[in-house]
C-alpha cells in the first residue's frame, strides 16, 4: 500500500461552470439522457415535474437552493408549492442525480448518475462555481478509518471552498 499512497488517483471531474466553448444546450440535454437512462435502468420513475427540477439544477452550473427552483418553476405561471420542489429533489437526491451542497443549502448535478453516497466537491467563494470530483481512494480511506472506529458510512460529502482557476487569475 506504501506504493499506491504516493500515487494519483484517476478522478472524475465535472464543473459546474461556463466555459470558453462550452455548448451549455448538450450539456443538459446528455445530464437529462442520463438521467433517464438512469431510471429506465432502476424502475424509479423521472416524472415531468422531477424531470423540470433536475433541468433547472443543470440550468445555471452554480448550487441552485429549492426556492430558487421554486421561483423559476413558477415563472411560466404556473403554480408550483415548496412541497413539490422538495419531493422533487429527494428523489433525484435519493437516484444520485444530483447532489445537495449542505454549507449552502443548495443542489448540483451529479456528472454520474447513480453514486449517491460518495461526493466531493470544490466552491469557489467568489463565483459561485463547484467541481464535483469522485476519488476511489480518498473514499476508500474513509471507509477504512470508518471500520476501525466501528462506524457504518452511509453517506459522505467533503465540501472544499476556494478560489477556482478563472477568480485566482481575475
Amino acid at each position: 500500500m506504501a506504493s499506491s499512497a504516493h500515487a494519483h488517483p484517476p478522478v472524475q471531474a465535472h464543473v459546474h461552470a461556463h466555459g470558453r466553448g462550452h455548448d451549455h444546450d448538450a450539456c443538459i440535454a446528455d445530464a437529462l439522457s442520463r438521467a433517464e437512462a438512469h431510471c429506465a435502468g432502476t424502475g424509479a420513475k423521472l416524472t415531468p415535474i422531477r424531470r423540470r427540477v433536475l433541468e433547472l439544477v443543470w440550468q445555471s452550473h452554480r448550487p441552485a437552493g429549492a426556492y430558487d427552483l421554486l421561483a423559476q418553476m413558477g415563472s411560466g405561471g404556473q403554480k408550483v408549492a415548496p412541497p413539490t420542489v422538495y419531493r422533487a429533489l429527494d428523489f433525484l437526491v435519493e437516484q444520485g442525480l444530483v447532489h445537495r451542497v449542505e454549507s449552502l443549502n443548495a443542489f448540483i448535478g451529479c456528472a454520474e448518475p447513480g453514486h449517491a453516497v460518495q461526493q466531493e466537491i470544490f466552491i469557489c467563494k467568489t463565483c459561485g462555481t463547484a467541481a464535483e470530483i469522485n476519488d476511489p481512494q480518498l473514499s476508500a480511506r474513509i471507509q477504512e478509518d470508518a471500520r476501525g472506529l466501528g462506524f457504518l458510512v452511509e453517506r459522505q460529502t467533503i465540501e472544499v471552498v476556494g478560489l477556482c482557476r478563472d477568480c485566482r487569475k481575475a
